[in-house]
């Protein structure tokens, strides 16, 4: 029978399409992923993949087996982890993604009410605005908005991701007044670059009427992190428009307020993702549970949404 790491070793190296890749993720040298690979083949007596100096291709008899065994290992690689609970409570290391500001503000807080109720987890969290490779990279979960599903993950609706206008008191004082998101086309803004694109992207607003206008607005700087455009505009240096999240800490200071307050640009949903597998492991169940409850309880969904 082959053993579970042979065959760990071709489903990744398959995956990523590279042994250095896979051996990277898997913690081995890429001359023992290549090894483990070969002594597979061997003793299946097919060849499953197309080697050369540069690239790394899947043989047919390599795609079929790949199709069978990856289902199975996820499910086998769960069970795993599921049986090293201590005392029958959820244990291990849980790797999570989420962004800077919104983790530190939102998530972080809720740490110490985790680790109480699952002493045995070990959070290794990540704060990065950038999307990540869920299964590619190993993480366990990532909390983000407008992310596109890859092949084999999930996600679970927390909230909406609604982005506001908004800007400082004395800013507003000394400007026109703004009644009409046509009279933002004389205000100095504030504007964010996406740093997974590095687009400057242009948000049309919409209201409760669920009419439409352009956001139009002289640009007056580019920032790449919401919490600076928080931070500029409360310095008085013109409107921003940022996700209510980001915001919301700023509004209930009273450091910002909401410009144009019926209306708001939809940018989907702030959503909890994960991989899609029938047995999750105690970890990422006990904090996909967690997060959902805490999202319940403090009712954090209405609080972000801009209706």
């Amino acid at each position: 029978m082959e053993t579970l790491n042979s065959i760990e070793c071709f489903v990744r190296s398959a995956e990523l399409g590279s042994f250095a890749e896979a051996s990277r993720q898997l913690g081995l040298t890429p001359a023992a992923v290549g090894k483990n690979v070969a002594k597979l083949e061997s003793n299946l007596g097919v060849r499953l993949f197309h080697r050369s100096t540069r690239s790394l291709s899947l043989t047919e008899a390599g795609e079929r087996f790949r199709q069978e065994v990856s289902g199975g290992l996820q499910s086998i690689q769960s069970a795993i982890a599921n049986l090293a609970n201590v005392g029958g409570q959820p244990a291990g290391t849980l790797k999570v993604s989420m962004g800077s500001s919104f983790g530190r503000d939102y998530i972080l807080p809720l740490l110490g009410d985790f680790l109480a109720r699952y002493p045995a987890i070990t959070p290794d969290w990540h704060f990065d605005n950038r999307q990540v490779d869920l299964i590619g990279q190993g993480f366990d979960a990532a909390i983000g908005g407008a992310i596109d599903l890859p092949p084999g993950v999930v996600a679970r609706q927390l909230a909406p991701a609604h982005r506001i206008l908004v800007a400082s008191s004395a800013y507003l004082a000394a400007r026109t007044p703004i009644r009409t998101p046509a009279d933002l086309a004389e205000h100095d803004g504030i504007r964010l670059r996406s740093p997974q694109t590095g687009r400057i992207r242009s948000w049309p607003l919409r209201n409760r009427g669920h009419e439409q206008a352009a956001l139009e607005m002289r640009t007056r700087m580019i920032l790449s992190d919401p919490e600076a455009a928080c931070q500029a505009a409360q310095m008085g240096l013109g409107v921003a428009l940022v996700s209510l999240p980001h915001a919301l800490i700023y509004l209930e200071r009273g450091t910002l307020q909401r410009v144009l307050p019926d209306w708001y640009a939809d940018g989907g949903s702030l959503a909890l993702y994960f991989a899609a597998q029938k047995l999750l492991p105690g970890k990422t169940r006990a904090f996909v549970d967690f997060i959902v409850e805490q999202f319940r309880e403090q009712r954090l969904a209405e609080r972000f949404s801009a209706l």
